[in-house]
């Protein structure tokens, strides 16, 4: 799978993941032909505009978003598994970057781990910053804990027109990996689509695995195509048994 990438025991690993990975175990995808914005006005509930015209609305939608990660059937699959065992037992450092809001990774066993679109169990007060779990639902009746203000707490996702977490972050780690992985990404999504193009301007191999070429898939030295769950821990496995 990697017999054209040249690295060193213990080199740096950036790891990015889209809906793709979700998918697999059960969750709705956001573009996908039936997915969410196929049902719903993404205007409506995922822009501050949105927010600001039916709050509770948008708090009913990532509601039942939330309320969808507790049930039974939603697991972290082989995929989520492969890349906690990567971080785990690669002698270097593995940075994990994802577009997900679910919390399947950190369920899997991932700790270094960012989600740069924010995180559906967590809820963030607009009056004072205040930012905690959240398991349950929210409404617009809702007080904030540290603050006590009424009607401030909404969903720690970045909207569309917001800026995504941890950017400093993710671009210094994009200059100093040697191996870039996207993971069900379409590609089409700034600026997340244009990590390959920073990574690889600074040396770093690039590899995609999807269920099909990304938009972005040209940029990469290699692409494989097919299910998350079967590629990744093949990834995985030849990774740890070369280093």
């Amino acid at each position: 799978m990697i017999s054209d990438w040249r690295f060193r025991r213990g080199d740096p690993i950036v790891v990015l993941t889209g809906a793709g990975i979700s998918r697999e175990s059960g969750l709705d995808t956001f573009r996908d032909i039936g997915g969410v914005w196929s049902k719903v006005k993404l205007e409506d509930v995922a822009t501050p505009e949105g927010y600001a015209r039916d709050p509770q609305q948008v708090q009913d939608f990532y509601n039942a978003r939330r309320a969808q990660l507790t049930e039974a059937a939603i697991q972290p699959n082989a995929a989520h598994r492969a890349l906690a065992a990567l971080e785990a037992e690669w002698r270097g450092p593995v940075f994990l970057v994802t577009q997900n809001i679910d919390d399947l990774h950190e369920r899997a066993g991932s700790r270094s781990l960012l989600h740069m679109h924010g995180e559906l169990r967590r809820v963030r007060c607009t009056a004072c910053g205040d930012n905690r779990e959240e398991a349950g639902a929210v409404t617009i009746a809702d007080v904030c804990p540290k603050c006590s203000a009424i009607g401030t707490r909404r969903p720690d996702i970045v909207w569309f027109g917001e800026m995504p977490y941890g950017m400093d972050r993710i671009y210094e780690a994009l200059v100093d990996c040697e191996l870039f992985i996207s993971i069900g990404t379409s590609g089409t999504v700034y600026p997340a689509a244009g990590f390959v193009t920073e990574a690889r301007a600074h040396g770093a191999y690039c590899l995609e695995l999807n269920l099909e070429p990304s938009h972005g898939a040209s940029m990469f030295h290699r692409v494989l195509n097919g299910p998350a769950t079967e590629l990744v821990p093949r990834l995985v496995e030849a990774l740890l048994d070369r280093q």
